[in-house]
């Protein structure tokens, strides 16, 4: 892998197999890790998909009769 300036950042392109493995398209989120001194790994974000089992963790029912209404609560 080669190193690029990309705008005022640093972007690395990453190697077919890699996003082939970690199943990649474009516009997914990834992380990447120190791995060591001259290392690093990458893998899928996942905060997204974490943060939904956390809602959905505290989900509770509704009131009876509860009925949304998506132009009141916007005030249009």
């Amino acid at each position: 892998m080669r190193v690029a300036k990309w705008g005022n950042s640093l972007a690395v392109r990453l190697p077919a197999g890699v996003v082939e493995v970690l199943e990649l398209k474009e516009g997914d989120q990834i992380e990447i890790h120190i791995a060591g001194r001259r290392e690093f790994a990458i893998g899928r974000d996942n905060s997204r998909q974490k943060a939904m089992e956390r809602i959905r963790a505290l989900r509770r029912p509704l009131p009876p009769g509860f009925y949304f209404d998506r132009e009141a609560a916007n005030g249009r």
